[in-house]
């Protein structure tokens, strides 16, 4: 039975270019996607997605190393010639071949090593795992569950890693104590050494040998914050605004203590200088108008009197009545 590793990461991250130390002669590459290798190379090459073609070149070829670059392309080009197909067997065929190619590797002599090379897919929560097609394989079948290593690439301030183990929102995992570090160096051919070495395969280092390459591999990055998804980002966003109206209406309900008046009254404790003031009212002023009126002769008791160019009317006084006295 060959020794599977998976290698999962985004494009661009350094899955391809991991290659790029081994020799020539070292290795077989099945180059799904059948694009270039981002460097110089003479690896024997199969530029194929068919997977009889695969199949039988994992079968004959004297490499003890097998890559599959991008395998995940294996489903999505055969759902894409068959998009226009309707029904369960299409999804039966994309997952099923997949899931055979995946097994058949258990089939290959001991002392072969094959490296499955994978794009990752995240879900809302930010959790990473192998990207497929279907429910099949996420529901009935763990893909990593599969592989005893499975690493990830990561890249931090230009510097491409390899990720060792579970940050808890990943599938990364490798056995314990087979490597030096959290993160180690981009270096396929540095891992398949310690494969080698761990599990004793073919004409492998001794561990005096593999310190050396372990202090050249590994590194200080830490354990890096899960990533989220747009949904996610957004229901923490929506969680801080709540926080925020929660934060205001406290702090309002303390002003507002603050500004009542104080209960103590007069009542204050000694040694303490505590000064009230008392709450200032607003009045309006009233307007009035300011009318002289000149003195009125009892004789003359006329009915207008001019007060400052206003005409004013002055009723007379009644003379009050006098009640008979009743005998």
């Amino acid at each position: 039975m060959a020794i599977k590793t998976l290698i999962l990461g985004e494009s661009g991250t350094g899955k391809s270019a991991s290659l790029r130390k081994f020799d020539p002669d070292d290795l077989l590459v099945i180059n799904v996607a059948s694009k270039p290798l981002p460097f110089k190379n003479k690896f024997e090459r199969l530029d194929s997605d068919d997977y009889k073609k695969i199949i039988k070149a994992m079968k004959e070829t004297k490499k003890k190393i097998i890559v599959v670059d991008d395998a995940q392309y294996n489903m999505s080009f055969q759902y894409m010639r068959r998009i226009k197909e309707n029904g369960w067997d299409k999804w039966n065929d994309i997952q099923g071949d997949f899931f055979n190619l995946i097994q058949y590797a258990d089939k290959l002599p001991e002392d072969v090593r094959v490296y499955f090379l994978s794009h990752i897919m995240r879900d809302e929560n930010g959790f990473e795992k192998i990207k497929t097609m279907g429910k099949m394989l996420d529901e009935k079948i763990t893909i990593e569950g599969l592989f005893t290593t499975v690493l990830r690439t990561s890249v931090s301030d230009g510097n491409y890693y390899f990720i060792t183990q579970n940050n808890g929102h990943d599938t990364v995992k490798s056995p314990m104590g087979m490597f030096p570090s959290y993160a180690i160096d981009n270096d396929l051919k540095y891992v398949d050494e310690k494969i080698c070495n761990y599990y004793e395969i073919g004409d492998f280092k001794t561990d005096e040998e593999m310190e050396k390459a372990d202090e050249a591999a590994k590194t200080d990055l830490q354990k890096e914050e899960p990533k989220t998804s747009r949904r996610s980002r957004k229901k923490v966003e929506t969680e801080t605004k709540e926080d925020k109206r929660t934060r205001r209406k406290k702090l309002a309900e303390e002003s507002k203590d603050k500004e009542e008046p104080s209960k103590l009254g007069s009542e204050m404790v000694e040694g303490d200088d505590i000064e009230f003031e008392e709450p200032k009212t607003r009045t309006r002023r009233s307007r009035r108008k300011k009318e002289d009126v000149s003195t009125i002769d009892d004789e003359t008791a006329p009915t207008e009197v001019k007060t400052n160019g206003l005409d004013v009317e002055i009723e007379e006084e009644k003379p009050r009545r006098k009640r008979r006295a009743r005998a």
